[in-house]
């Protein structure tokens, strides 16, 4: 049986995760739940993952999992994925990867299980690389994570000033093919067509900022023309 103070926790992380992808850090936990130190929230945590309602995936930042719901809570099961697409942010879906045996070349989504697409190489989430053309080689992605018919392309993060957003160095992001981008979208920019980067997209008049979610790292701010849009993210891909 859990605590009030539990049960609380443990709505706060689900509707968080439903809402942003990512769980809350312990610093929001700590306001949300009117507490005086991180030690409180440490000893819920621990708690909600002894009891299995929780679990906490080594070697990640914010790394939180919720396993299951008390009844208490079931409701939240049922108002997640409106809660999730109400808020207008980017909501990883994480599915373990797995590549085809034969390459192909890149294709338009179809309604099948599994679609190939072609791995563009590396992308920085972080200081930007340099701009990625060429196909590394290719990788297979459910259907149901690709949106529309737009063609999309798979880039292998490097750099950890998205780790915020729940996106992690060595992560596969699935990015739809685009050239315009909404205050929010988390998007590929190409930087004086030369350097490719993963950033949110924030228009601020006739300037571009390409916002990190790492508070180790400072928004850039560049003029427009400076900043070409190739992609919106649209899904994840992460090995364990």
């Amino acid at each position: 049986m859990l605590t009030k103070k539990q049960i609380q926790l443990l709505e706060f992380i689900q509707k968080r995760m439903a809402r942003d992808g990512v769980p809350p850090s312990f610093d929001e936990m700590k306001d949300a739940l009117d507490l005086r130190s991180k030690s409180g929230i440490h000893r819920l945590v621990t708690a909600l993952e002894e009891r299995g309602f929780i679990r906490r995936l080594p070697h990640r930042a914010r790394a939180l999992e919720v396993v299951r719901l008390p009844d208490a809570l079931a409701h939240l099961d049922q108002a997640a994925p409106a809660e999730a697409a109400g808020a207008g942010g980017f909501t990883p879906r994480v599915v373990p990867n797995f590549r085809p045996s034969r390459p192909r070349g890149a294709m338009a989504v179809a309604d099948s299980p599994a679609v190939d697409l072609p791995l563009m190489g590396r992308i920085a989430a972080g200081v930007p690389i340099e701009a990625i053309s060429e196909v590394a080689h290719h990788i297979a992605v459910p259907g149901t994570m690709l949106t529309g018919r737009e063609h999309h392309y798979a880039l292998e993060v490097t750099g950890d000033s998205m780790i915020d957003a729940g996106i992690n160095d060595g992560d596969i992001v699935v990015i739809r093919e685009q050239d315009t981008a909404d205050n929010g979208d988390i998007i590929v920019a190409l930087v004086d067509n030369q350097e490719a980067t993963l950033k949110r997209y924030r228009r601020r008049g006739a300037m571009i900022g390409l916002e990190a979610a790492n508070a180790a790292y400072e928004t850039r701010i560049l003029p427009e023309d400076r900043v070409r849009i190739q992609g919106r993210l649209v899904g994840l891909i992460r090995s364990y």
